[in-house]
């Protein structure tokens, strides 16, 4: 498919890439803004709106042919309350739902989270198949919003990613890439979980994998891409982008978690040594591929000033 697609969240993280990379792919892209800004390169149209209180998502979406939805609350924005990420994200997504099915929009892309379907770390490898178990209210919020485009006419697809990493990417990526960066050795060698990505490049490859697919779609959709590493393996794929040695010391993981208990980074650890590896199934049956292997990725990113 090629056409008119209307895109939420644009200045943001992946919305930006989504922008660059869709107009790359042939398509028209219109942004629709929460405030009058300039509008972002390589859009062909603006439209100014909130969608908490939508004014002209007529006019917003007039001759559009599907909605890609990226904008929404951050799960980095871990301090927000519930309230706030119901509303961001999941009463949002449903006005603008009911906005699209009237527009008679063909289909509607959300760009929801594998937060959706389970926590921040998963025993074994999660599937689409699996039932939907969110742990926070981010999580809760995404799926949430994914319930209200169910009850919709819509013909829509709610894409699930993994952690994403790319240029500009906040959160645990940075924090990986600042670690990385440091010239000091790494007590993490000894740390066997593994856990799924995805770049910036296969997600956008992904959202144009479901913009043409034959339908109905009407589904969540897991994106990961097919080789989770561990983290030794992403600090030494890191470092190797930066042309320097892995630098990692197998410290054991129980002298590491006590470590982190005595100076209050439990959490931190939890998330750092527990893995998440899922399988993008779905995508793969429409053709989806990804756009390079993670250890690649990683590289490259490491590599960008």
């Amino acid at each position: 498919m090629t056409g008119l697609v209307a895109l939420t969240g644009a200045t943001g993280f992946i919305g930006r890439h989504l922008l660059r990379d869709l107009t790359a792919r042939g398509y028209r892209v219109r942004v629709l803004l929460r405030r009058p800004v300039a509008v972002p390169e390589g859009a062909a149209s603006a439209v100014v709106g909130d969608l908490t209180r939508p004014i002209n998502m007529a006019a917003a979406l007039a001759d559009v042919d599907a909605v890609v939805h990226s904008a929404g609350l951050a799960h980095a924005m871990s301090g927000a309350p519930e309230d706030d990420y119901r509303t961001l994200n999941a009463e949002a997504t449903r006005t603008l739902a009911r906005a699209a099915e009237r527009a008679r929009v063909r289909r509607f892309v959300f760009l929801s989270s594998i937060r959706a379907q389970t926590g921040a770390t998963a025993p074994g490898i999660v599937t689409e198949t699996d039932p939907a178990r969110p742990t926070d209210a981010y999580g809760r919020s995404k799926r949430e919003a994914e319930a209200a485009l169910a009850e919709t006419g819509l013909d829509w697809a709610a894409l699930r990613p993994v952690l994403v990493y790319g240029p500009g990417a906040k959160g645990n990526v940075a924090a990986l890439l600042r670690l990385a960066r440091t010239p000091y050795p790494l007590p993490l060698g000894a740390l066997t979980a593994r856990r799924s990505l995805i770049s910036l490049e296969s997600l956008s490859a992904a959202v144009d994998a479901v913009l043409g697919a034959p339908g109905p779609l009407r589904r969540p959709l897991i994106a990961a891409d097919p080789d989770p590493l561990t983290l030794p393996e992403m600090v030494a794929a890191l470092r190797a982008g930066l042309g320097r040695r892995p630098g990692l010391v197998p410290v054991p993981g129980a002298l590491l978690g006590l470590a982190c208990r005595l100076t209050g980074r439990e959490a931190l650890f939890s998330r750092v040594a527990g893995g998440l590896v899922a399988q993008s199934d779905g995508l793969d049956a429409l053709g989806w591929r990804p756009a390079m292997t993670t250890r690649e990725g990683l590289e490259r990113l490491a590599r960008t000033p």
